[in-house]
């Protein structure tokens, strides 16, 4: 059986589990005594369906809605009927989704609603362990908060797996992604909920309306930042384009280091925030090149004091251009300083630079074995650089299975280079190995 195979049955087996765990303990309830007035059941249900109708699709293939508020008000309206029942069938009516019903999309169908039935189960489960038997509003509060933050753990850790089983790679990495992402404004949408359920019981259906109007302003709210998100995401491809355009090698030097320290900071505990922000550092490390001759950037020979003085200038450059772009102002503090006692995004992203710089072929020398690089880097751990980010690219390598430089690099990365690399280098300009001045 392949890999793909293996995903596909996987993840058909995970969707169908997240269902067949909803429906029976739907079952499980209503055997045990727990009744629902229909009436609100219905209305609850439709509100919650309407609101996943009108969700804000992510780029990893998830999505965020209101309906979180709409089951909170569930967990409120029948927390002395049918405590877990009642949430709970609400939640699996959001999973009813028309385009997946229309695309005959089972095994999307069947998650969701298994999703989203246990994540307002998870839900009403943590309001009545803190407010079911204390009817304040104090009380009501606290339980809304808990409500929220178990319905997110829930529903980020069963859409993590998911994301797992169909993209391959870590399941702590896929979780990672989601971590962070509308956690404050899910709290606000719960706390919501449980008023919209008081006034639900204090005034019945005329309040409805109510209901619809924070569903199409969560949509609206998620829908801006994604917009921001994308404006970031343009600047950030333009940028790299305009290296590219400079110098291919370049261009692919940036995102491999940005692949590198994203492997180094997830290693050492990055939250998901800081993670980006080291990402976007890294791919912009180098930006100031824009400014350095390319006459110097692929001199095949040694470069003398004032050519390296020249090239070393873009590192100041790339600072000030940062600086100057609102979006990426937040990245000029990750490449500044040097050596072990910088802030530790520019200690990651310096591991990152040498170890492609070593396993990448460059003008003056092809590309090392990556055992040699290693190696430099070990020897140089404490004094260029930092141990810690050394040890953590060298886990997670191996643990990977990747492997980069000589042996296995691209054989276009070869082809770029007018006058053939030397399959010995230069020596290091930053340790003294300069050309005499002409």
């Amino acid at each position: 059986m392949d890999t793909e195979t293996a995903y596909s049955r996987a993840l058909s087996t995970w969707c169908t589990a997240a269902f067949s765990v909803a429906v029976a303990l739907a079952i499980v309830f209503a055997l045990t005594g727990e009744r629902t007035a229909v009436g609100p059941l219905l209305l609850l249900a439709a509100l919650c369906a309407f609101a996943e109708h009108v969700i804000v699709h992510l780029p990893n293939g998830s999505s965020v809605s209101g309906s979180v508020m709409i089951s909170l008000a569930a967990v409120f309206v029948f927390r002395d009927t049918a405590p877990l029942l009642g949430p709970l069938l609400v939640g699996m009516a959001g999973g009813i989704y028309w385009p997946h019903l229309r695309q005959h999309d089972w095994r999307r169908l069947a998650f969701n609603i298994g999703a989203l039935g246990l994540s307002s189960l998870a839900a009403a489960g943590a309001f009545s362990a803190v407010a079911r038997a204390e009817h304040s509003v104090i009380w009501e509060l606290l339980g809304a908060v808990a409500a929220a933050v178990a319905y997110w753990l829930v529903d980020v850790a069963l859409l993590g797996v998911t994301i797992r089983l169909r993209d391959g790679g870590s399941l702590r990495r896929q979780i990672s992604g989601l971590w962070g992402f509308a956690d404050f404004e899910i709290v606000v949408f719960a706390i919501l909920g449980v008023f919209l359920g008081r006034l639900y019981e204090a005034h019945g259906v005329l309040i409805v309306a109510l209901f619809i109007t924070p569903i199409l302003a969560a949509r609206q709210a998620f829908a801006s930042y994604l917009a921001v998100d994308e404006q970031h995401e343009a600047t950030l491809a333009v940028l790299v384009q305009a290296l590219e355009s400079k110098d291919p090698y370049t261009g692919g030097h940036a995102g491999r280091v940005a692949r590198f320290a994203t492997y180094i900071g997830a290693e050492l505990g990055l939250s998901p925030g800081r993670l980006r922000r080291l990402h976007d550092a890294a791919l912009m490390h180098d930006i100031g090149k824009l400014t350095v001759p390319n006459r110097l950037l692929n001199k095949p020979g040694r470069l003398t004091s004032s050519e390296y003085e020249r090239v070393r200038q873009h590192e100041d450059i790339s600072v000030q251009l940062l600086r100057r772009i609102e979006a990426l102002a937040s990245c000029a503090t990750a490449i500044v300083g040097d050596g072990i006692n910088a802030p530790l995004e520019s200690r990651i992203i310096r591991v990152a630079d040498a170890f492609d710089a070593m396993t990448s072929t460059r003008a003056y020398r092809q590309a090392m074995p990556q055992d040699d690089a290693l190696a430099e880097l070990r020897r140089q751990a404490g004094a260029q650089f930092d141990p810690d980010c050394v040890r953590a690219l060298l886990r997670v390598l191996e643990r990977r299975g990747e492997r980069y430089g000589a042996g296995v690099e691209a054989v276009a990365a070869l082809a770029q280079f007018v006058v053939p690399p030397p399959k010995v280098g230069v020596g290091s300009a930053g340790l003294g190995d300069l050309a005499p001045e002409s």
